[in-house]
């Protein structure tokens, strides 16, 4: 439901804005990981103050959104390049270090690859013409009409449609995007014990299961470069670690009274048996701390 609200009912947009022309021209200049990840979760934020907060489009507004998110789209490719490098070097374990070494450097040569066509995107799309628009942008918004930022939030957590019987990774995934999306929506209310309370609980969900899909992509690009679980140990200690993740990405949604008061009851996910290669791998080759150290950007 919609609700027309005071100005002051939602924290200023306008530094959002300039956060956003920083980051822009930050990335333009050096596509560092920092960089990449910077403009990405600032875009993302943008998009969700315009198409959340403040849906009231006009053009130059539609065509910022289009504008950054075909940047947003490319940075991707190389953030998940950064992602899957960070979540590989920390993984110790003793099996097949060569073929460790080997997949390391192919990441690191796609990365080489996704990179340089990020940079000729950004050449052939002139940074001036996105910072023209969104300064516009910055003056044009309505805030009169905003929406309620927490009500928002808990309206996306509503959408996803939890199932009947045990979690399954696609619903999961679809968490992953809303999780993160409801985060940018709630930082956009006004300062508040309720509000600090619910971001702090949507940081700790996006934690759990952007940790779990970090790794899910990694052992997905090992399968496809190395072998399946029954032909490489590597992969069999990725799988291992992954289907952790998944169990504990699982039980941070089940506890979340966020997600309670929004959803349906869960069911407990029904762990998958583990293949006889990745059975001998031990647990103690899972990292403790989660590989991606960036979600309080």
């Amino acid at each position: 439901m919609s609700v027309a609200l005071e100005l002051n009912s939602i924290a200023p947009p306008k530094p959002v804005f300039q956060k956003m022309g920083r980051a822009l021209e930050r990335l333009t200049s050096d596509q560092d990981p920092e960089s990449v990840h910077s403009f990405r979760t600032t875009s993302r934020r943008l998009q969700t103050l315009l198409e959340e907060i403040l849906p009231e489009h006009d053009r130059n507004q539609k065509k910022l959104l289009k504008l950054l998110d075909r940047i947003r789209k490319r940075a991707g490719k190389v953030r998940d390049i950064d992602i899957q490098l960070s979540a590989l070097r920390s993984l110790k374990v003793p099996q097949e270090p060569r073929r460790k070494t080997q997949l390391t450097q192919a990441l690191i040569e796609l990365r080489t690859k996704h990179e340089r066509k990020l940079r000729k995107l950004l050449k052939d799309k002139p940074v001036t013409d996105v910072q023209k628009r969104l300064k516009r942008a910055a003056k044009d918004g309505k805030a009169e009409t905003a929406r309620d930022p927490l009500q928002v939030a808990r309206a996306m957590l509503a959408r996803v449609e939890r199932p009947a019987g045990p979690m399954t990774e696609e619903v999961l995934h679809q968490y992953r995007i809303v999780v993160k999306r409801a985060r940018y929506a709630a930082e956009f209310a006004p300062k508040s014990v309720e509000a600090g309370r619910f971001i702090a609980q949507l940081k700790r969900l996006q934690d759990a299961v952007g940790n779990w899909h970090d790794w899910l992509t990694l052992t997905q690009t090992a399968a496809k470069r190395i072998g399946e679980v029954n032909q490489s140990p590597l992969v069999a200690a990725l799988h291992n670690v992954t289907r952790g993740k998944f169990r504990h990405a699982v039980s941070a949604i089940s506890a979340s009274r966020t997600i309670q008061s929004s959803t349906a009851p869960l069911q407990p996910a029904r762990a998958k048996s583990a293949p006889k290669s990745a059975a001998s791998t031990s647990d103690s080759s899972r990292p403790t701390q989660a590989p991606r150290a960036a979600t309080a950007a």
